[in-house]
């Protein structure tokens, strides 16, 4: 809106044209979405204390886990409502909202939220109540993704193509498992950052360097100066997602003051479904779905290690890890829960890095 507003004033105030460059509303975007946060933070922790909307330690799935997570209980829980108002916000004053990319990925972030929201409210309200069941959560991702895929199909401008990293003009032909495919992607990446949101600070610390990464991805693939110069595919109009994931990273890293270690509230499956879902969207609408597992590597290995903790004891009855996902693992075998953190947010920003070096490397 205040893109909208002070650009078609350009021609009274020149000075007014910088608002025109993706990079500079970039950096508007996240510090907007950084101060959001930071300054109703307090806020909404407060109100969510107020509202009984606080953690649940004993949820007997495992009683050491409990003994290990019992500073946390009665925390409050459904911070991501914070960084999903943040995001929204920002991305509305400092957005191009009339691009169908912005609207495609605020519906989604919407959609997702609402579910994780719904999951929360129920976990934290109902007595004994584990929230929506894994069915109706997946039901809701796999109908985003079913919407998704079918706009995706009848863009002209997007490909049903699956670009390889690494190789240069190298792409495999979806054609009629493209929609199967943009569910994959959207439940795997919402799902994932919901698993890795264990420890405090872990998903939000890494969610700022995956999306930090898929700003400047997003930027080169709608610019067709570097999107020619790296021989990636040019997708007009997606350069202003850049926006959005800037959006992201301030908002992450303004919940991250409040969420770090030790944490005074945490994100909840309102946050994490969505923040998850937008990213796999993103990596959808710029054609960097493979670049998705790279970037969010530490995501990947938390859902790897609970699809193959579950497949280890149904088919041979032995445990591959002390207990799933990966982080408590590692709690298991006695390493402090800020160490984990820490640095699994080192190996992130590692992968983040790596993830960028992939633009040349062709």
């Amino acid at each position: 809106m205040l893109y909208h507003l002070l650009y078609s004033l350009r021609d009274i105030i020149p000075a007014f044209n910088i608002f025109h460059y993706i990079t500079f509303r970039c950096v508007l975007a996240a510090v907007t979405a950084f101060f959001l946060s930071l300054i109703f933070g307090p806020l909404v922790i407060r109100r969510l204390r107020e509202w009984g909307l606080c953690e649940k330690i004993t949820k007997q799935d495992s009683a050491r886990l409990d003994e290990l997570h019992s500073h946390k209980h009665n925390t409050p829980t459904m911070g991501g409502i914070l960084i999903l108002l943040a995001i929204i916000i920002s991305v509305l004053l400092w957005a191009d909202i009339t691009n169908k990319y912005i609207l495609i990925v605020l519906f989604s972030i919407t959609w997702l939220g609402v579910t994780g929201f719904i999951d929360d409210y129920l976990k934290q309200t109902k007595e004994k109540s584990k929230g929506l069941t894994a069915a109706a959560k997946l039901t809701s991702q796999i109908v985003l993704g079913l919407i998704l895929g079918i706009i995706f199909m009848l863009d002209p401008q997007l490909s049903l193509r699956l670009d390889l990293p690494f190789l240069k003009n190298v792409s495999i032909d979806l054609d009629g498992l493209y929609i199967l495919f943009v569910i994959l992607v959207i439940t795997g990446s919402s799902n994932a950052v919901n698993l890795t949101d264990g420890l405090d600070g872990l998903a939000s610390g890494i969610m700022v360097m995956v999306a930090l990464a898929f700003s400047v991805l997003s930027y080169v693939t709608g610019n067709i100066k570097f999107s020619s110069y790296l021989l990636v595919p040019y997708i007009p109009g997606t350069g202003e997602l850049a926006v959005f994931c800037a959006s992201i990273v301030g908002s992450s890293l303004g919940f991250l003051w409040f969420n770090c270690y030790p944490a005074s509230v945490f994100m909840g499956d309102v946050g994490s479904l969505a923040l998850g879902g937008a990213i796999g969207v993103i990596a959808l609408l710029i054609k960097k779905e493979l670049l998705l597992a790279v970037v969010g590597g530490i995501f990947a290995l938390e859902a790897l290690s609970v699809i193959l903790q579950v497949g280890s004891l149904r088919l041979f009855k032995k445990r591959i890890f002390k207990i799933a996902p990966l982080h408590h693992h590692f709690q298991f075998l006695n390493w402090p829960e800020n160490k984990i953190i820490v640095r699994f947010w080192i190996i992130a920003g590692l992968l983040a890095l790596l993830t960028l070096v992939t633009l040349k490397i062709r």
